[in-house]
């Protein structure tokens, strides 16, 4: 058991330090160079050495390999660096937009979770007839929109046309400050028409990997026992059968919930929400190479912590995993 343990541990750090150097290298393989962005439009009128002293001045004149060692340095003090276009430590331009991508991210997770297990466990219950590939091919058609597509549907009718939710932003910045209740439902205003846009996209993996796992359950043994003994519909569909249709269902859920902190960078750019994946865009057009590494470090991270905790509870939850 400690050597498995052990053996994972490596695995994961081995994973950690690959993560570190390609968030380090494939924003610097990008086309383009920062200098631009650094410069302004001044940059047309600066001579060779004002612009070699603006290259030396962000550490960018140095060897790729020397910038890299640099790096490293600078996160084993826990230093994320200094974003170029902003002129802030990136650590903290993260930890202010972070909480903003969480809360939409997350709460977009929770509902589309909810509502894939729910229809997946209904189709699989009535699997061959109209319900299950009628509600089958609803889900796949929502899914196979474009995301920015719904996202403009849903700002043209319910933003601009019926005027019913906010258009843009995450909040009314007049209102900080104010009444608590006010920011909240204005908060959570804010945030209907991207996790509408997000719940629509989402929700076909976790209606499939529903699905198909009760399909699997549908024919055990001991749901064809509880229905021998006479018990009602809904006892066997949720107590027995749904209960353990649920396991790949936990898995996916820990996996999208790694991926969560990246946010959904067209969604949050179509309604300018201040989330990461705006941020990345916004870092990605203006070549901040400090704020990319930081932004994908961060997301890596939480992704092998998910991988790493749901290793941890699946045994928890089934545990025919522990007898493997």
């Amino acid at each position: 058991m400690r050597g498995r343990i052990g053996s994972q541990l490596v695995q994961y750090l081995a994973l950690i330090f690959l993560t570190i150097a390609l968030n380090f290298f494939l924003p610097r393989a990008m086309p383009g160079s920062p200098l631009a962005r650094l410069a302004g439009e001044d940059i047309a009128m600066m001579s060779p050495e004002m612009r070699q002293e603006i290259m030396v001045r962000h550490g960018l004149d140095r060897p790729v390999y020397v910038q890299f060692g640099l790096y490293l340095r600078q996160l084993a003090r826990g230093d994320l660096g200094h974003s170029f276009q902003r002129s802030a430590p990136v650590a903290s331009i993260i930890a202010e937009r972070l909480p903003w991508t969480l809360l939409l991210t997350t709460t977009a997770l929770a509902l589309q979770t909810a509502l894939g297990v729910a229809l997946g466990g209904w189709a699989a219950w009535r699997r061959g007839g109209s319900a299950d590939y009628g509600t089958m091919a609803l889900v796949m058609l929502c899914r196979s929109m474009p995301s920015f597509w719904i996202a403009m549907i849903l700002l043209a009718v319910f933003g601009a046309g019926l005027g019913w939710f906010p258009m843009f932003g995450a909040f009314k910045p007049w209102l900080v400050g104010g009444d608590t209740l006010a920011a909240i439902v204005d908060v959570l205003r804010h945030m209907v028409l991207p996790v509408t846009s997000m719940v629509v996209l989402g929700t076909a993996e976790t209606f499939m990997t529903m699905r198909y796992s009760m399909l699997d359950v549908l024919g055990e043994d001991y749901v064809r026992t509880a229905r021998a003994k006479g018990l009602r519909e809904a006892v066997v569909l949720y107590k027995h059968a749904g209960r353990n249709a649920l396991l790949p269902v936990a898995t996916v859920f820990m996996l999208s919930l790694g991926f969560a902190v990246s946010g959904a960078t067209v969604i949050e750019t179509v309604f300018a929400y201040p989330g990461m994946g705006r941020l990345m865009y916004e870092a990605v057009l203006g070549r901040d190479y400090p704020l990319l590494q930081g932004c994908f470090l961060v997301i890596t991270l939480a992704v092998i912590a998910a991988n790493i905790f749901a290793d941890l509870l699946y045994p928890l939850v089934d545990p025919r995993v522990r007898l493997t």
